[in-house]
Formats: structure tokens, C-alpha cells, sequence
């Protein structure tokens, strides 16, 4: 998604803007590190390389705009102009998120950015990425939290703003989508949400001087209010019913050989007493 159009871009600059991004560096950092494959996929925000501690070999970065073009079809690589750091390995594509230029099941790992909640059918969005990862495959997810002193500020800017004064916290375009109702799309869609985390406990604060005056929130909103943080992160699997997942040969062979072997015998075994007087007969019992 173009950022540019949205507004992201420059809230990204803020003081919050760069509180938001360095907590979900960290947290896209942690999470895609131990996830293994062949084919990863970045969904959207282009200002963050959440795949850059990602070891597979293939990576894209997937965009539905940029510097004033539209798709409204699966189609073209971009060229200079998606600008990108040096050192990143991603391939960048001009798509539509909900018509990814992918087959089906061939994807190990999708990670959506803040790509639902400004995206124009996110339900659409999630269903294509449930269709191009495979059995198994991962989904990484970052969204703002309505439920939040971010979200409640920006329902209050939405009101003044009808009145005719004030500005809004967090970019315009966008529709938060909450915690328990993403889970829900997901549930529905045959996802298991393995692991999900909050973060940015921090007032909706506009300066860094006082950002940084309220970081003792952190500590304690994570152990007072840990489901109020300003943004949520999800990572889900992609389960199939019905499917069983092969193991190597060696290892049931090596079960097999360690089991006990169990040997019948038809005629039961004799008491020793039985035997030594069949032996000697002078044996007197």
C-alpha cells in the first residue's frame, strides 16, 4: 500500500510515528527469525523491512500503489522508484492485495504490516493470504487497537473534527480492526493464533520530550492493562483438516527397532522342583 496517499508516511516521522515503528521492529524482528522456508511475503508499508531477520531465500515486498499509480490487477514489478535499503533482499511487486500474483499454497510466510486496517476489503485481503500460504504457513499481523488511548483519542479527534476544529492523532484513512474480532476472521478462515502481544502503553502524546517522560508506562501497562496497548501482534498457522504431516523414515524404523519383541510359547515353563525330580526319580518329595 502507498503510503504517501494514506498520510502514513509522514505520521511515520512523528515522535510516535518512530515509538510505534521501533516497537514493532523489535517484535517482526523476534518473530520471523525461527520461521523456515523457501518463500516470504511482505503485505503493504514499505517504510519497514519486517523481513530483514528472515533467512529464506525468496522475498517480496507486495504493493497496491506507489507515487500516484494504481493496480486494480495482479501485474507488474516497480521500478527505482519504490525506493528500498541497500541491503534488502525483497523483490518489490505492484499488486492488489486481495489478487496476489501467487498460486495457491506456495507461500511459507505472509506478514501484513498495519495492511488490514487500511486496506479497502481487509476481509478480502486475508482471504487471498489464507489462499496463497501453504499447510502450516505463518501469518504475521500488526494492527492499531481501538481499545487503546491512541484509539480513544482518534474517536474523540473524528468528533471535533465533525464540529468543524481539530486534528486527527493517527493517518485518516483506516478502520481499526480489534483484537478479538481479527481473531475471529482468522478462526473462521482456519487459523491458529500461536502467539499475540501488545505494545506502546504510551499516552497519545505528540512531542518526544514527553513520550519519553511516560515511559514508566510500559513497565507498567504490560502487567496492569496488557490488552490496552496502542498496537496488537499476532502470528497464526494455517491449519488443514484432514491433513497429516510425514515423518522421515529413519524415525519409525527406529521406533520399530526399539520396541520389545514379545515371543509365545505353547508349552508353559516347569517349576524347577517338576524338573529335577523328573531327572532323578529316587528324589523323594
Amino acid at each position: 500500500m502507498s503510503s504517501e496517499i494514506i498520510g502514513l508516511t509522514d505520521w511515520l516521522k512523528t515522535p510516535p510515528g518512530e515509538y510505534l515503528l521501533a516497537w514493532e521492529r523489535e517484535r517482526f524482528d523476534q518473530a520471523v527469525s525461527d520461521i523456515f522456508g523457501f518463500h516470504a511475503l511482505q503485505l503493504g508499508l514499505q517504510e519497514v523491512d519486517t523481513l530483514r531477520n528472515n533467512r529464506m531465500p525468496h522475498q517480496w515486498l507486495a504493493l497496491d500503489s506507489i507515487q500516484g499509480m494504481t493496480v486494480n490487477a495482479t501485474g507488474r514489478t516497480l521500478d527505482s522508484s519504490c525506493k528500498q535499503p541497500q541491503s534488502s533482499r525483497r523483490v518489490a511487486l505492484l499488486t492488489h492485495s486481495a489478487a496476489l500474483p501467487y498460486p495457491a499454497n506456495s507461500l511459507d510466510l505472509v506478514v501484513l504490516p498495519h495492511t488490514l486496517e487500511l486496506s479497502h476489503d481487509p476481509h478480502a485481503t486475508l482471504r487471498e493470504v489464507e489462499r496463497v500460504l501453504v499447510p502450516e504457513g505463518r501469518v504475521v499481523i500488526s494492527g492499531l487497537n481501538p481499545a487503546s488511548l491512541w484509539g480513544l483519542r482518534q474517536q474523540r479527534d473524528h468528533f471535533c473534527q465533525r464540529l468543524g476544529f481539530g486534528n486527527l492523532f493517527l493517518p485518516e484513512r483506516g478502520e481499526f480492526i480489534g483484537h478479538w474480532r481479527l481473531r475471529d476472521w482468522l478462526r473462521l478462515l482456519s487459523f491458529e493464533v500461536e502467539s499475540a502481544q501488545f505494545g506502546c502503553y504510551r499516552p497519545a502524546i505528540d512531542t518526544a520530550r514527553w513520550l519519553d517522560r511516560f515511559a514508566w508506562m510500559e513497565t507498567a501497562g504490560a502487567r496492569w492493562w496488557p490488552i490496552l496497548g496502542a498496537v496488537y501482534f499476532l502470528v497464526a498457522t494455517k491449519r488443514v483438516r484432514g491433513m497429516r504431516l510425514l515423518e522421515p523414515a529413519w524415525k519409525n524404523r527406529a521406533a520399530r527397532a526399539a520396541a520389545p519383541a514379545v515371543v509365545a510359547n505353547r508349552r508353559p515353563a516347569r517349576s524347577d522342583s517338576s524338573a529335577s525330580s523328573s531327572v532323578n526319580p529316587s528324589v523323594k518329595r
